[in-house]
């Protein structure tokens, strides 16, 4: 069974399905992690990634990549020279392994003096995956998203779709709660496109979620600013 949205309240007209997604962590999960890397030179893709990539993409996963850059904040780089590295970097996706990513999401902040989002697109906080959900019709809970840390985790979990650890080293931390317990681990992108695969139907559509932690703003090991929090809870309950 398909999901749609809802009819055109203008037209009438029957509206576009709604679609799995997969969300990517870009610096350490898609490609190796340089710090404040805005060199196209030095842009390497982690092992089997661009394989995996194109054998989600065919099965039938639209493909966003959602990124923290607080380089832009701190002043590291400009918004040109990492919208460069993120053309170059979509660019041969295609070239190479005829990988069409549908969107990159960029938070450009920097996090509070104690490490905590200071905005509502910084992961873990979810907004990066809720407005690319809104742009191009994507269906939440029926969606995973990927990253080498636990904020990675938590801000699929609190979008509403599987938060997936790539285990690659980026985890330093381990800050444990209910919305970062990852509901898979993986050490490659093979192992990872396999797992994505198993639980993708013939039709490329897996069923809805239950429900997940997301709608739970704050819990037990939450380092979140109270005011982030309560702006996040105005937001989470309307995804549904």
């Amino acid at each position: 069974m398909s999901t749609f949205l809802p009819t055109d309240a203008f037209t009438g007209a029957p509206a576009r399905p709604l679609r799995p997604c997969l969300f990517i962590d870009k610096d350490g999960t898609l490609i190796e992690n340089v710090p404040y890397n805005i060199d196209p030179a030095k842009l390497r893709f982690m092992p089997g990634a661009g394989e995996a990539l194109a054998r989600l993409r065919h099965a039938g996963l639209a493909l966003v990549i959602v990124t923290n850059q607080s380089g832009l904040a701190r002043g590291f780089f400009t918004r040109a020279q990492l919208a460069r590295l993120q053309e170059v970097l979509v660019r041969r996706l295609q070239d190479e392994f005829g990988v069409v990513i549908d969107d990159v999401a960029v938070c450009p902040h920097a996090p509070d003096a104690r490490g905590r989002p200071a905005c509502l697109c910084r992961k873990p906080a979810p907004g990066m995956l809720i407005r690319a959900a809104r742009a191009h019709h994507l269906d939440l809970a029926r969606s995973w998203m990927v990253g080498d840390t636990l904020d990675d985790v938590e801000a699929g979990h609190r979008a509403g779709a599987q938060g997936l650890l790539f285990d690659s080293g980026g985890e330093t931390e381990w800050r444990r709660s209910p919305l970062r317990e990852p509901a898979g681990v993986f050490n490659s992108w093979a192992t990872l496109a396999e797992h994505l695969l198993a639980a993708m139907p013939a039709d490329g559509v897996r069923p809805a979620l239950a429900p997940t932690p997301a709608a739970t703003v704050k819990t037990a090991g939450s380092h979140w600013p109270d005011g982030l929090t309560h702006a996040l809870a105005s937001v989470v309950p309307t995804l549904a």
